[in-house]
């Protein structure tokens, strides 16, 4: 079946099997800006040709091929089975499962994302050399595989507390503005060294695999609770996934490296 997205082009109707090669077209779309400013600096700006030529266009073309199978994968596997999951919960009416399954999903999602990993992997890695941690290489993949992880359960526990918002029809605004007021007081008190990392992780957490997810379980949950507005009340759980890793990793600082005096 055509997907609805493609629906306006009639000429695919005709040939279905040019699907693939329009999903292509979208993510070299998607890819064309970064490609364009990166060339445009290295060419005309530093005006030096590109080193390994050839690596880098192989690359490109396999960053546009993952992309495209990546993006496809979760729209055709993910998203529907997440949605559906929601709805099966609700409807058996046990909280504590709907609960647990925002919380392993969130958890899950975070821990392989993408952004996550490459960020956790630097911050051990200017860690070490700030003598903040170990030089070895197992005590750096441990203090990245920790950052990894204490993240994850910030992610989880947001989309915990999202759920059962939307559960229980709390107003939004109060937990963001009192989640944003806990960062505040504990920003003064976290060791200046993890503090940057802790405001980044924020950000990275919200990236390819788990906004979508995240997204379709809100807006899930709206449409199967009896009241709920998909509009108003399926969307936020993404703000509290980018507000909790700050928190969450600055507490890890301080225990970790101890409060700042």
């Amino acid at each position: 079946m055509l997907p609805t997205q493609y629906k306006q082009y009639d000429w695919l109707y005709r040939n279905p099997l040019m699907v693939p090669f329009l999903w292509v077209k979208e993510a070299i779309r998607d890819l064309l800006p970064i490609v364009a400013v990166i060339t445009i600096f290295q060419l005309l700006v530093l005006q030096k040709p590109f080193p390994d030529l050839g690596n880098m266009l192989l690359g490109v073309l396999l960053l546009i091929l993952g992309m495209t199978f990546f993006v496809r994968g979760l729209e055709m596997g993910l998203f529907p089975l997440g949605d559906t999951l929601a709805y099966a919960l609700v409807r058996r009416g046990s909280l504590f499962w709907l609960l647990t399954f925002a919380f392993t999903m969130g958890f899950s999602t975070t821990i392989v994302e993408p952004a996550l990993i490459s960020i956790s992997n630097k911050a051990a890695e200017v860690a070490a050399q700030a003598q903040l941690i170990g030089q070895t290489p197992d005590e750096q993949i441990g203090y990245a595989r920790m950052l990894r992880i204490v993240v994850a359960i910030s992610v989880g526990t947001a989309l915990l507390f999202g759920a059962l918002r939307i559960v229980r029809g709390w107003p939004i605004h109060h937990l963001i503005i009192g989640g944003y007021l806990l960062i505040v007081l504990i920003t003064p008190f976290a060791p200046q060294a993890i503090i940057g990392i802790a405001y980044d992780s924020g950000g990275v957490t919200t990236s390819t695999v788990t906004v979508p997810l995240t997204a379709a379980l809100g807006v899930g949950l709206a449409n199967t609770i009896r009241g709920r507005n998909p509009l108003i009340d399926g969307f936020g759980l993404i703000a509290f996934a980018s507000l909790t890793p700050i928190a969450f990793v600055m507490i890890y600082g301080i225990l970790l490296f101890g409060w700042r005096g």
